[in-house]
């Protein structure tokens, strides 16, 4: 081979191998979140006025500690558990629900300190399908954060992580932090917890349990938590007497009401560690089910109990919304 053949395969050879890392990098670069088979839901809902950010609960249960993307069959468990929420949300919200590989319920039973490697993980989906959402979704609308569980978990580091982001707090009607203690850092003094029904820019942030339930892994003892009563939307620890209660629905994971029962309960705050006490409430009947949680912690009915109150007040904090954000 001649020395000018041996050069020019050399060139060829450089050229190819900078494409090569090129095409590479171009694709680790790239958000997958540009692609809408990656969300769950990706903008269900046409001529809303405000938009809906929803981050879905753990659903993940096999011997892993991070959900695979790749995982069909509980990919429709992540679907369904979003649909069991929905309602509170669809008739007044365009919706969008990212994917992300959340922390599997294995992780729980672990250390804090350990499991929060792999929550780092789920909130770099989380994360990067947020910032997607505001750059190329949101068009300056009005919207809803929320989450439940797991959910509420990423909707406090979005709040703690996106403080600053450009329209972030000027376009937040609330956020729906729901069975997951709401701690902001230190400097984080851009969001205040909801003090009524209809502030907005807000966060609504319970937990549900038994009056003699004094700690759980979620809420443990020495945590002093800030929430509002879902059925007064006061901060007392004064009773909220269950005719307040609009309705309690038990839903599938189709999005359809199973059940429906009006005046279902009443509800008082702990104002000693920031939660909702539920009295009159048949543990046996509701029972705890995550095998971490001690009878009487009513987590997965969170939302379930106080339905149609949340319902309602998510109309009437997008109404108050606009009616002090007049152009």
């Amino acid at each position: 081979m001649n020395k000018k053949k041996y050069l020019w395969l050399i060139a060829i050879a450089i050229i190819l191998t900078g494409f090569i890392s090129w095409h590479n990098n171009s694709n680790q670069n790239k958000n997958i979140y540009e692609n809408p088979e990656n969300w769950a839901y990706f903008a269900i809902g046409n001529n809303k006025s405000a938009d809906l950010f929803l981050i879905a609960p753990t659903v993940d249960i096999k011997d892993e500690f991070n959900m695979s993307l790749d995982d069909a069959k509980t990919k429709n468990k992540f679907i369904g558990s979003l649909n069991m929420e929905r309602g509170i949300y669809e008739d007044f919200t365009r919706m969008y629900a990212p994917f992300y590989r959340q922390i599997t319920l294995k992780g729980y039973h672990m250390d804090a300190s350990e499991r929060e490697k792999y929550l780092k993980i789920a909130y770099e989906d989380i994360s990067r399908a947020f910032k997607y959402y505001l750059e190329h979704e949101n068009n300056n609308r009005p919207f809803i954060l929320a989450g439940f569980s797991q959910g509420a978990d990423m909707c406090t580091r979005i709040l703690n992580d996106y403080k600053n982001y450009r329209d972030f707090k000027n376009n937040l009607i609330a956020v729906y932090a729901i069975g997951w203690p709401c701690v902001l850092n230190d400097d984080n003094k851009n969001f205040e917890f909801a003090q009524s029904e209809n502030d907005t820019g807000v966060i609504i942030n319970f937990e549900c349990e038994a009056p003699e339930v004094e700690s759980t892994i979620i809420y443990p003892a020495e945590l002093k938590a800030k929430t509002i009563n879902p059925l007064s939307w006061e901060i007392n620890d004064k009773l909220a007497d269950k005719n307040l209660n609009l309705g309690a629905c038990f839903t599938d994971y189709s999005g359809n009401i199973k059940s429906e029962i009006n005046n279902f309960c009443g509800a008082y705050i702990d104002l000693n560690r920031g939660v909702i006490k539920i009295p009159g409430v048949n543990k046996s009947d509701y029972p705890t089910i995550i095998n971490f949680l001690p009878d009487g912690a009513f987590h997965i009915y969170d939302y379930m109990f106080f339905y149609r109150n949340l319902q309602h007040n998510v109309k009437t904090r997008i109404e108050n919304y606009f009616i002090n954000h007049v152009q």
